[in-house]
């Protein structure tokens, strides 16, 4: 195969389709749009862009079940077709064709030529333990809870609770946009402040992730504007702009901070097994070329559920050292509390950011226990213990209390 090109690979339902020829279809009708019709003088002229049927791998039911009926399809497109950015690409392999029918885009990968225009994340795993200074643990973040109404004082105030808690990162809510009360850059001198009195408190770098936001040609200005207050990460809606956007951001020589990407919006695309983009392409790869350093995604153990296969398939695409970019930190969110620390670091191991919001500001003893009940079980369950003998530590209330409340799971 042609290195110059960019495979697709989908999931096409059909319970009487001849797959062979859907796929040879969608390889003409997404690249040269016909090609039997034309003169042998034109063939030889367009062959350079013609897609190729690289594999079908059809499955046949058990039984006979209407709807089981599938192929795996892998369809070459030629880099000659489209520009070297993402929305060029996905409207190529994927845009009119996600409004056929069953079928659902699954993975691509890229050919060196297009890659090679995606440096990925700027700092990624190592280079965000490098700012935090923890080289031997998974990181624990907290989420602003209930900030829409609060007034700066009330904000502060509520980040410097987490901060006490030993948290290495703190996000905004994602739905905390530009307002009168907590305007950007009096939000981040705000919270940067109540950072740097933890850190004189507990010794402990944090970063926050303050939200991005507003109309799409002011985002870069925003974000350098936050720099400029004092921020040193970005939290970012990228399914909201775009992933254009994203690597946009990421690409700015002036934005010289981390960047978490948000997956709201993400459940619509992947949810179905019939329709959209499988979470692993659409939260990880897709997240990673764009230059995510961490990507947050729903967890499988908490309120929103992810399937466990599909949580680790991204978890893989955020690590996998055959993209030759850095791998971004995997960020499995929503519903976590100090319970399910074991499952997290049986699944994910260290290279994950545990992140929560209720289960540190939901803690019976207030939040700054909340976020040392997550400390104590991280530490505890890489020393080889359960969380109840973790428990009964001396030193160890907050856990105690958190697990007395959620329970636990290992």
């Amino acid at each position: 195969m042609n290195e110059s090109v960019c495979i697709a690979t989908y999931r096409c339902f059909d319970d009487k389709a001849d797959f062979y020829k859907k796929a040879q279809g969608i390889a003409v009708g997404l690249t040269v749009g016909s090609w039997t019709d034309l003169p042998e003088a034109r063939k030889a002229e367009m062959e350079k862009h013609l897609g190729k049927v690289v594999e079908v791998t059809v499955h046949e039911p058990d039984q006979a079940q209407p709807g089981e009926r599938y192929a795996d399809l892998k369809i070459a497109y030629p880099d000659v077709n489209f520009s070297r950015d993402l929305p060029a690409l996905l409207v190529t392999v994927f845009g009119k064709l996600s409004m056929d029918g069953r079928i659902k885009l699954l993975d691509l990968d890229f050919s060196p030529a297009f890659s090679a225009a995606f440096a990925g994340p700027k700092f990624g795993i190592s280079g965000i333990r490098g700012l935090l200074g923890v080289h031997d643990r998974p990181l624990l973040m907290s989420i602003f809870k209930s900030v829409i109404g609060h007034d700066l004082p009330n904000l502060r105030e509520q980040f410097y609770r987490q901060a006490l808690g030993g948290v290495d990162l703190i996000k905004d809510d994602e739905i905390l946009f530009e307002n009168p009360l907590t305007p950007l850059e009096k939000r981040v001198e705000a919270c940067m402040e109540a950072a740097r009195a933890a850190e004189r408190e507990t010794g402990q770098k944090l970063l926050y992730a303050v939200n991005l936001t507003g109309p799409t040609s002011q985002l870069a200005k925003n974000a350098k504007r936050a720099i400029a207050a004092g921020a040193n990460a970005l939290l970012f809606n990228t399914l909201a702009y775009g992933y254009d956007v994203l690597h946009e951001l990421s690409s700015d020589p002036e934005i010289t901070i981390p960047i978490a990407a948000h997956p709201a919006m993400a459940g619509a695309f992947y949810p179905s097994p019939h329709y959209g983009i499988s979470a692993s392409l659409l939260l990880g790869k897709l997240m990673r070329l764009a230059g995510a350093d961490l990507a947050l995604f729903p967890s499988p153990y908490g309120s929103v559920v992810m399937p466990k296969e599909e949580n680790l398939a991204v978890k893989s695409a955020l690590l996998d050292s055959s993209l030759g970019i850095k791998p971004s930190f995997p960020v499995p969110s929503a519903g976590i509390h100090p319970g399910l620390v074991s499952l997290i670091l049986r699944d994910f191991g260290t290279e994950v950011v545990v992140n929560a919001g209720g289960g540190i500001h939901g803690h019976p003893q207030g939040t700054e226990a909340g976020g040392q009940a997550f400390r104590q079980a991280i530490t505890g369950v890489m020393q080889g213990m359960s969380l109840p003998q973790i428990a009964e530590q001396a030193g160890n209330s907050a856990l105690k209390a958190a697990i007395e409340l959620w329970g636990y799971k290992e």
